[in-house]
């Protein structure tokens, strides 16, 4: 997928600004991801279970004479050409709340404040994650677009690079020029994770590592039919409630604080402030039991993880939609009955739409998926499942 998406990218550069491929241009791919469980914990410190996906962004890239980034853009299933045009020697301003641009000027501005410096440059992107379903599309971007530049500079500036760095600098353009107070889950498992493993990722280090998803068990992704829209979404809410009620225990972080201590307090705190903490606290423990699950080849547990999860960010974090509850409720049925319980379905994401994963015992899988295809094709207008061989790939 990813070289077919680069070759795309390559020749969308050449249709538009006239660059052939050559010695001045390259091209570079940052995948998307489904996050298997840990859920509104990266921002917390905590600890995330994401697993990169094969579709993604591919952006190609060549130098020009002047210090203008000139830039297309093209998703794969649309046929119009997106465009963005300023110059990079001077204050490179946020545009209209919601242009897509702003994603590409924010990682620049974000390397510029770093002591970086680049020519101007025609830039190409394309893209096959659908967007708004909670598959990171942002993240990708960004990523693949600071992999680019640093691509086309070459140079002592960009060799010791790090995946840690080119997060937190698509991070950066999240928070400033996208209006979303997101964590860092996104970004590293677009920088750093693999396709067809999950990564293990502690959010206050940043130390990783991969988790191979053995072929006993198949990873299944489905858009609910909701769009979301972080940035217009109470998710910066969400973040500001954790923070408060870590500062009122005395704590910068809810990593700082175990189900114990939050007993204790209960008189401190409003019942909404309880519940969220709550969430954050016990989804920190579904995530550890999440890799023994997978290293110990459970379906059966790792299952009960995910629907813990969903009920969890359903009722104590309250950033599911009735839509998507409906969705989840049918798949952990149909696993049930087709895989005697091994496996379980959750949202995905940070909430309020967009999809689902689903993660079954591979006997069952096929007879899980027709079913779930059965069940979105009368409920939603263009249906959407991702599937997983190792290598996840597009199948809709």
């Amino acid at each position: 997928m990813s070289d077919t998406l680069i070759a795309q990218a390559h020749a969308l550069l050449s249709n538009t600004h006239g660059s052939t491929q050559d010695a001045q241009s390259t091209a570079v791919f940052a995948p998307g991801r489904v996050n298997l469980i840990g859920e509104h914990t990266d921002y917390n410190d905590g600890f995330v279970l994401p697993c990169a996906l094969a579709i993604g962004t591919a952006v190609a890239i060549k130098p020009r004479s002047d210090h203008i980034i000139h830039t297309v853009s093209r998703h794969v299933a649309a046929s119009g050409l997106l465009r963005d045009k300023f110059a990079i020697d001077r204050p490179i301003d946020r545009q209209s709340k919601y242009f897509w641009g702003n994603y590409l000027r924010g990682a620049i501005v974000a390397m510029q404040q770093s002591g970086l410096r680049f020519p101007g440059a025609d830039i190409a992107i394309v893209g096959d994650i659908p967007q708004g379903v909670g598959l990171s599309s942002s993240a990708s971007l960004t990523v693949a677009i600071i992999r680019a530049m640093l691509a086309m500079g070459r140079s002592s500036q960009s060799s010791h690079i790090t995946a840690q760095q080119i997060a937190r600098w698509a991070q950066w353009s999240e928070h400033h020029f996208a209006d979303c107070q997101c964590g860092l889950m996104d970004q590293m498992a677009a920088a750093a994770a693999s396709p067809g493993e999950a990564m293990l990722l502690d959010c206050r280090s940043l130390e990783s590592r991969q988790i191979r998803v053995p072929p006993a068990i198949t990873i299944l992704v489905a858009h609910s039919g909701v769009e979301r829209k972080l940035a217009t979404s109470e998710y910066n809410l969400r973040r500001q409630q954790c923070t408060m009620v870590a500062q009122r225990l005395g704590r910068t972080s809810l990593r700082d604080i175990d189900i114990a201590l939050l007993s204790t307090r209960v008189n401190d705190m409003s019942e909404l402030d309880l519940r969220r903490a709550r969430h954050v606290l016990t989804e920190g423990t579904r995530v550890a039991r999440a890799v023994k699950a997978i290293e110990n080849e459970d379906p059966f547990e790792l299952g009960r993880c995910l629907r813990e999860s969903h009920d969890s960010l359903r009722y104590d974090f309250e950033v599911s939609v009735p839509q998507v509850d409906a969705l989840v409720e049918h798949l952990n049925h149909t696993i049930d009955h087709e895989a005697n319980g091994c496996g379980g379905a959750r949202m995905t994401g940070g909430g309020f739409g967009g999809c689902v994963v689903v993660i079954v015992k591979s006997s069952a899988a096929s007879a899980v998926e027709a079913e779930l295809r059965r069940y979105l094709s009368s409920r939603v207008a263009k249906p959407l499942v991702l599937t997983t061989d190792q290598t996840l790939v597009a199948t809709a």
